[in-house]
């Protein structure tokens, strides 16, 4: 299956996942008015472009969105433990995955995060991660929580944590001087999410003599 990537923009919002349509956690404030998504991806398309994206397979089918901008855009990042999000970086606030069998696409959301932040002229990403206690479930950290990711997940991207409030990091990935070091670990990265959402491969039964 080949994959396509769009931007996700007030035009395509209808193609992402049903619950991203009214969504506005990370636009508004613990406490604050109701706002409008349309109102609010009108204004940062104005100042930022598409905010986020969105990979469809070969029949036009949406298999996943991430949304992401600078951090000003997304007054709830200031409240978090760990915050705030530094002013010269591009923040990832969220990804949902549509199909489970198709986990390379959490990698390739990120890759693309990470292209338009360089192309922005970005001096980084950053997301929010949680330390998950050892045993947790993939379910748990990959499906339960879709607005922080994984630690060890972020790690092998290259993310480093500048700041953390107990189990909660603020990420960043500095992107000078990224490529060759992606490369290295894109392949660490996709067996990891591999086995996070598909079941092993059965073991090739033995020949008989």
């Amino acid at each position: 299956m080949s994959v396509r990537i769009g931007g996700l923009t007030g035009a395509t919002l209808e193609h992402a996942p049903t619950v991203c349509h009214s969504c506005m956690w990370w636009q508004s404030r613990t406490g604050g008015r109701e706002r409008d998504k349309r109102r609010w991806g009108e204004k940062a398309e104005s100042e930022f472009g598409a905010w986020g994206t969105i990979y469809y397979d070969d029949d036009g089918r949406a298999l996943g969105s991430m949304q992401y901008g600078p951090a000003r855009l997304f007054p709830r990042a200031a409240e978090l433990p760990a915050g705030p999000p530094s002013d010269d970086a591009v923040l990832v606030t969220c990804a949902y995955l549509i199909n489970r069998s198709s986990p390379w696409v959490l990698q390739s959301l990120f890759l693309a995060a990470i292209g338009e932040a360089k192309d922005r002229g970005a001096a980084a990403l950053e997301t929010f991660a949680y330390r998950y206690p050892e045993g947790e479930s993939d379910y748990e950290r990959f499906l339960v929580h879709r607005t922080v990711f994984p630690h060890d997940f972020l790690t092998d991207f290259g993310f480093r944590s500048i700041r953390s409030s107990g189990p909660v990091e603020l990420a960043r990935l500095e992107l000078g001087g990224l490529v060759p070091v992606l490369e290295g670990r894109r392949a660490k990265v996709l067996r990891t999410l591999k086995g996070a959402f598909l079941p092993p491969e059965p073991l090739p039964e033995p020949r008989r003599p």
